[in-house]
Order: C-alpha cells, then structure tokens, then sequence
C-alpha cells in the first residue's frame, strides 16, 4: 500500500474554491489525484468551522525545544564515541535541565546518528610477541 500523501494548505484552498465554483467533489478529486473520502471529509470540515487548516492532533508534547534538539545533535557530533550517558552530562551541563538518556536516544535517532564504539583488539601477551617475532 503506498504511503498517504497529504493535502498541503494551497491544495486545500483549491479544493474549497472549486467545489464552492461548483465542481462536484468527485471531479475535485480527480484534479488533485486524492480519494474522494478524503475531498468529502475536507469540505465538511470546511462548511463546519470555515477553515481549511488541519485540526490539531493529540499527543504527548515533546520534552525538548528543536533548539535544545539541535544542541543534543551537536554534541552527538563533536565526540562520535560519546554515548547517551556522555550526552546527558555534557547537556545538563550546558542548560541545567535533566532529561533521560532514552530521549537522548531518541533524539539521535530521529538524525540517524548511531553510537560508536571504538574497535577493541585482543591484548598481546609477551608469549604472543615471541611467537610473531619467531614466526
């Protein structure tokens, strides 16, 4: 199934405008390709509040402003190897705001940056030096 594409605000007002020149809805909906469903439901809302703007959704708003995002992101980037923790304290030391580390997380997350570990290799013991300069 393709992902849903959305009515920007131009689309909207078209809409309205054609419908109120007296298209009929289905002919609305074949000019801006979009289910008829959906031009239906546009113009109820329409006739019911008089604006075309999308209502707001419910949700938990989020902890952090897009500046406070975009410090977070910052920081991610300075030190590749830093880890959740790493962020925190150096965030908390900067604003004097706690979050959780799983918001930081998220927060990376959302742009695509991945904590990384620097690779580890096996110690080597002096029987493993002899045996290399031997071999």
């Amino acid at each position: 199934m393709p992902p849903r594409r959305k009515l920007n605000e131009f689309e909207r007002g078209r809409a309205v405008a054609w419908f109120q020149d007296g298209v009929p809805k289905r002919e609305v909906a074949r000019r801006l390709h979009m289910s008829i469903s959906v031009i239906v439901r546009l113009i109820q809302r329409f006739t019911a509040t008089g604006r075309v703007q999308e209502r707001r959704r419910p949700g938990r708003p989020k902890k952090t402003t897009p500046r406070e995002d975009r410090l977070i992101e910052r920081l991610a980037l300075q030190t590749k190897t830093a880890s959740s923790s790493i962020i925190r304290r150096q965030r908390r030391v900067a604003t004097n705001i706690n979050i959780s580390q799983q918001t930081i997380r998220n927060r990376l997350h959302g742009f695509n940056l991945r904590f990384c570990r620097p690779a580890v290799r096996p110690r080597l013991t002096p029987a493993h030096r002899a045996a290399r300069r031997a071999f």
